[in-house]
């Protein structure tokens, strides 16, 4: 009988490879019964508060020593703990007797964390990425909670089967979670690697009615999220859309009741394709979208141009209520390709593009906040946070008109601000706002679509600054390079304005947990990144001894680490 992947790497480790499922949590190991443990031979450099450094002999390989193999994730655990001074919740326990630094990292799961069969994927390579995170310092993982595999064969019959054994896997090694109310399709968007439909049963109500997806005006329909025109309507087996995702949310609270506000500290909602809080304007299914265009308004379903034609009939301009603008160009125009767009004489600043975009980026604004309403009454004294994810859409930043973010929803332009309304919202049920792009720097992206992913992201921390609402970030395209992370931890600071106090993002979401993450070098450089975030604004540590803190993480979490790498794969 052929050697599974697991056996062979325990065979060529000189270990065996523990599987995730047995036993308890090595992490329950105290810190004195590893380090007393007569095969340890692993002797690491701490790095303490005051400076002092010891025990400077590098530890023989762990992969040798069976018994040491065993106790490794303990061995991290307890190293983790000898140099870390705090631990952070998502948006912002404190600490007894101190307040609050540094901003705790979490990590993106991959969007297959678990199997159409409802099991999780690559159980062993989960385990073991796991247990690399919780040594490195990391805070917690992120994973998306999909709509289309829990309630895919029949409405209101939910399979929590592979999330309930990935949420006992992340207590079990002391792992934070937050988790995502998927209720849109994976496939279709960056970096999608694997395609998750809407269940079933919805995917059917919207064949039979296609008016239920959302529509661009050459009629074509996208199936990655329901339409918010019929929010509340009872499309959907007798149920409006609301109510599912209410249903859901609730179904998942009684589920997890007895994980929520300890193991699992956040709900994201999920609010559109991706997950976001915007319109599917900018699709690259099929090719129809392409960076760095400027996308199409999604409003020609006929549940959202019935509600345009109200507005238009209130507004004293029926006129204006039978379509959307019709001079607004295609998805890959620019621009200045555009009548409505262009910066001399555009549409979108006169009094019809007022109007219509007003209306547009109103119903998603409502839209928000129905969703956030059953979202907080149903999670109300759970101890878990909600937040809202939003889109960074930074290309043609620099124009008049702001066409790809007016086309998604945001009426952000260069004379109206368009993310204090959403902050505002969010600050009305005390949601956190979660933003993307944070990686990017201008310089890096093509000047010539004149993007400014740097002033964006300024100009979203000022206006949940004066909100008030809690920022938090992420990535929006993988990067394992320290240019990278050093502008993650620039932005992550918040000095916006030079008068930003002791204010830092509540939480990073760091995309994504993959075989290159746990490459050597990528490794190497991520474990620095986790302590240089939890330091902080207010860090009282040099960067070098961070990084010294860093390379030991690296040493003793190279096994698991190469393991998880191996796995992954």
């Amino acid at each position: 009988m052929a050697l599974s992947m697991t056996q062979q790497i325990g065979t060529l480790a000189g270990a065996t490879v523990p599987d995730s499922s047995a036993g308890e949590s090595t992490a329950a190991v105290s810190a004195a019964a590893v380090w007393k443990s007569p095969t340890a031979s692993l002797k690491c450099k701490v790095m303490r508060t005051d400076g002092c450094a010891e025990g400077l002999s590098p530890p023989l390989s762990p992969c040798r020593s069976p018994v040491l193999r065993a106790d490794l994730s303990a061995a991290c655990q307890a190293f983790t703990a000898e140099v870390a001074e705090e631990e952070y919740v998502a948006g912002g326990k404190e600490e007894k007797g101190k307040g609050k630094e540094g901003v705790p990292v979490f990590v993106m799961m991959p969007l297959d964390s678990v199997t159409a069969g409802n099991a999780v994927n690559r159980k062993k390579a989960m385990n073991a990425a796991m247990a690399a995170l919780k040594s490195a310092g990391v805070e917690g993982v992120m994973m998306d909670v999909w709509w289309g595999l829990v309630e895919r064969e029949k409405p209101g019959e939910y399979n929590w089967g592979g999330y309930v054994e990935l949420m006992e896997m992340a207590k079990k090694h002391g792992l934070k979670v937050q988790a995502v109310m998927s209720f849109h399709q994976c496939g279709g968007n960056v970096g999608d690697s694997c395609t998750i439909p809407l269940p079933k049963w919805v995917v059917e109500e919207i064949d039979n009615d296609h008016d239920l997806a959302y529509t661009d005006q050459w009629g074509r329909r996208n199936y990655e999220y329901i339409s918010l025109g019929c929010d509340t309507l009872p499309v959907l087996k007798g149920r409006s859309p609301v109510q599912c995702y209410a249903d859901f949310m609730r179904a998942f609270r009684d589920t997890f009741k007895h994980l929520l506000g300890d193991t699992i500290v956040e709900i994201q909602v999920g609010m559109g394709p991706a997950g976001e809080l915007r319109y599917p304007s900018y699709p690259e299914q099929n090719g129809t979208w392409k960076f760095p265009g400027i996308g199409a308004f999604q409003c020609y379903d006929k549940y959202m141009l019935s509600s345009l034609k109200a507005a238009a009939e209130a507004h004293g301009k029926p006129e204006w209520g039978s379509t959307g603008p019709t001079d607004a160009g295609h998805y890959n125009n620019w621009p200045e390709d555009t009548q409505f767009f262009r910066k001399e004489g555009g549409g979108w600043d006169g009094p019809y593009g007022e109007f219509f975009l007003t209306w547009y980026s109103q119903m998603l604004l409502e839209h928000g906040d129905r969703i956030l309403s059953s979202a907080t009454s149903i999670f109300d004294n759970t101890g878990v946070k909600i937040s809202v994810k939003v889109a960074g859409i930074h290309w043609h930043y620099g124009t008049r008109s702001h066409a790809p973010e007016l086309t998604a929803g945001y009426y952000n332009t260069r004379f109206r601000d368009g993310y204090l309304p959403i902050a505002q919202m969010l600050a009305r049920h005390g949601a956190i706002f979660n933003f993307t792009c944070i990686e990017m720097r201008d310089h890096e992206q093509p000047q010539e679509a004149l993007c400014a992913p740097e002033k964006l992201v300024k100009q979203v921390a000022l206006a949940t600054q004066k909100a008030q609402v809690p920022l938090a970030g992420e990535n929006a395209l993988p990067r394992y390079d320290e240019y990278a992370h050093e502008q993650i931890i620039r932005a992550s600071q918040l000095d916006v304005d030079g008068e930003s106090g002791d204010r830092e993002m509540c939480a990073f979401t760091y995309l994504r947990m993959n075989p290159h993450l746990f490459e050597p070098n990528n490794w190497r450089k991520f474990v620095g990144f986790v302590k240089k975030m939890k330091e902080g604004k207010s860090a009282h540590k040099c960067w070098e001894e961070v990084e010294r803190e860093a390379e030991h993480f690296v040493h003793v979490t190279q096994p698991l680490v190469q393991e998880a790498a191996v796995l992954m794969h």
